[in-house]
């Protein structure tokens, strides 16, 4: 059974400034290496690593992921470059094209061509002017990327790939698409709960919010689910996405992760009643790398 570096993703939005801020000297305390935060349309992401970074000193921050479309490519790489360096380079960007719902719908941006306009978007940030110290090292950049373009585009031009809603059959999958040598930086909601009932319905209520999304069900569909798992949050969907049970139950799911071939894997505590409305301390104590604490 292998076993991989283990990180904590996170979308903080219901937490004070304050709240999120003392979660990263939490996770150092725990022994979690790396703090990922997702973006959509709360805080900014560097601004919020930059904070959490500021009372750390060994994790690493991570955003998972910083929409392409919102940012120029050097505005990107200035975002980042000033992380590194504030942090003592402790900075990875986790990158992607979100979702049409949120670029299109939300921020009445164009989408259209994602994986073009991604590739494309890499060569504008290696050709952007940075004129301020740089970092001593460069930015590690993963890609959020699920089908085989975007892990082809992501072991080829970046540190590797941070795949989110996904299965262990989906990381073999990704696994064997990239390759032996790129990163993978595995994603997996869980949830510490028991109770079937509840953990089927707070983790339906927690993926509603991503099938509207494209992107996420042309993947689930490429999984083996069906429109009716999707659409009617079936048993056998939500069980496959959500890793709840009791410890030994969670940690076997993180196992087959790693066992597929991911180098790291960032949990997300569910709340059993809030979801991401509230952060479950009790499942971060008990699923920490050096054990609870």
């Amino acid at each position: 059974m292998a076993t991989v570096d283990r990180g904590v993703w996170l979308a903080p939005e219901g937490l004070t400034g304050e709240q999120v801020g003392a979660l990263g000297p939490r996770l150092e305390e725990l022994g979690y290496s790396t703090l990922w935060v997702g973006e959509t349309m709360g805080r900014d992401p560097f601004a919020l690593l930059a904070h959490i970074g500021a009372r750390t000193t060994a994790l690493k921050v991570a955003s998972g992921i910083a929409n392409i479309y919102n940012r120029h490519p050097g505005v990107m790489l200035q975002g980042a470059n000033t992380v590194a360096e504030q942090t003592g380079g402790r900075m990875i960007l986790g990158l992607g094209v979100s979702s049409p719902v949120i670029v299109n719908k939300v921020r009445g941006i164009e989408y259209d061509k994602p994986l073009s306009f991604l590739r494309t978007y890499l060569d504008g940030m290696e050709a952007s002017r940075y004129t301020s110290v740089p970092p001593a090292d460069p930015v590690p950049v993963y890609l959020a990327a699920l089908g085989p373009k975007m892990l082809e585009l992501a072991a080829e031009r970046a540190a590797g790939a941070h795949p989110y809603n996904t299965t262990p059959e989906h990381t073999a999958f990704a696994r064997e698409v990239m390759g032996p040598d790129a990163g993978l930086c595995v994603e997996q909601k869980v949830m510490l709960t028991t109770d079937a009932a509840q953990a089927r319905a707070t983790g339906a209520g927690v993926l509603k919010f991503y099938s509207r999304a494209p992107g996420y069900r042309n993947a689930w569909i490429r999984m083996g689910f069906t429109e009716e798992d999707i659409d009617g949050m079936s048993d056998r969907f939500v069980d496959a996405l959500v890793a709840w049970g009791d410890v030994d139950a969670i940690e076997a799911r993180l196992a087959e992760h790693a066992d597929a071939g991911a180098t790291h894997v960032c949990i997300q505590p569910l709340h059993p009643e809030h979801g991401v409305g509230a952060i479950d301390d009790a499942a971060l104590a008990a699923l920490a790398p050096g054990g609870a604490a």
